[in-house]
């Protein structure tokens, strides 16, 4: 295990609703093409981690249930300290008690994503409370202070089975993402908070990295991207980060990737298994009593 602060890292309290879906409007493809089909928020029965992100008849579909808060402060504050992993508790409403996990932040929307059992959020509605132990943000490796940490539970991180060989980390993720091919979201100036963008437009460019079957929750590369201070291209940086949204329509977008690690130094290199995923690391332990979901 990589010696970390763990036990330096504050867990804090933070909350939101759960946000009604917008739109109603046509959105145009990158093909020019209108179309009428849901986008984000709300609670999203059907679509959970683990699922394809392409093939949606949707765009920017967010999997489980999305919440924010409209007072901007509130909104930042729970953008920027949750955590993917992060527990979060139904507070109000009829599935009051009811507990799941953060699995990313979806930035422009300014979402928190949580996965719940299907059960539960049978019993949901909009505006629903929901709190989040907001635990992450400070996390750092003690033998590694050129990697930033973030955006992740303490817990969740020490459960993924990273590698140290020759002073590197070998990390597992499903596949590597070249810097040309990220999109939206770049020249953000936190990756603290939020996602940005594979584009999917070149369909050729998906097959050849071998994206084509990348899944909500799955851990990718970003190569050459540089999450340090903001996101942008960098020779050489490495970014690891989470799939949080599905595949987008419109030009410039597609599957959104929340940051989780970066260095602006080659001593991140990847590992590929097809079952690095959230999803399978998310079990419940004696420091970490959320109910198995999955």
């Amino acid at each position: 295990m990589l010696t970390n602060n763990k036990s330096k890292v504050v867990k804090v309290s933070v909350q939101g609703k759960i946000h009604h879906p917008l739109g109603g409007a046509y959105k145009i493809s990158h093909e020019g093409i209108p179309n009428i089909i849901p986008a984000t928020g709300g609670i999203t029965y059907n679509v959970k981690i683990g699922d394809s992100v392409f093939g949606l008849a949707g765009d920017h579909i967010e999997p489980g249930v999305s919440i924010r808060n409209e007072i901007k402060a509130e909104s930042d504050a729970l953008m920027t300290l949750s955590c993917i992993g992060n527990e979060a508790i139904v507070v109000t409403g009829e599935a009051k008690g009811a507990k799941g996990f953060v699995t990313g932040t979806h930035g422009g929307i300014e979402h928190v994503l949580i996965d719940f059992p299907l059960k539960d959020m049978e019993n949901m509605a909009i505006d629903d409370k929901i709190l989040i132990k907001a635990y992450g943000q400070g996390l750092s490796l003690i033998d590694y202070p050129d990697i930033k940490v973030m955006n992740i539970d303490p817990n969740l991180f020490e459960r993924i089975p990273i590698e140290e060989k020759d002073g590197k980390l070998i990390f597992p993720v499903v596949a590597k993402v070249p810097p040309y091919l990220m999109g939206s979201g770049i020249g953000s100036a936190s990756a603290y908070s939020g996602d940005y963008d594979i584009m999917t437009a070149d369909e050729n460019a998906i097959k050849e990295y071998g994206l084509e079957n990348l899944k909500f929750g799955d851990i990718v590369l970003l190569e050459d991207c540089d999450n340090t201070f903001g996101r942008g291209y960098l020779k050489n940086a490495v970014s690891i980060g989470v799939i949080v949204h599905s595949d987008c329509i419109k030009m410039g977008h597609g599957p959104g990737v929340t940051t989780i690690m970066t260095c602006k130094k080659n001593i991140i290199e990847a590992k590929i298994d097809e079952n690095s995923n959230i999803k399978n690391y998310m079990l419940p332990d004696e420091e970490n009593f959320m109910e198995s979901i999955l």
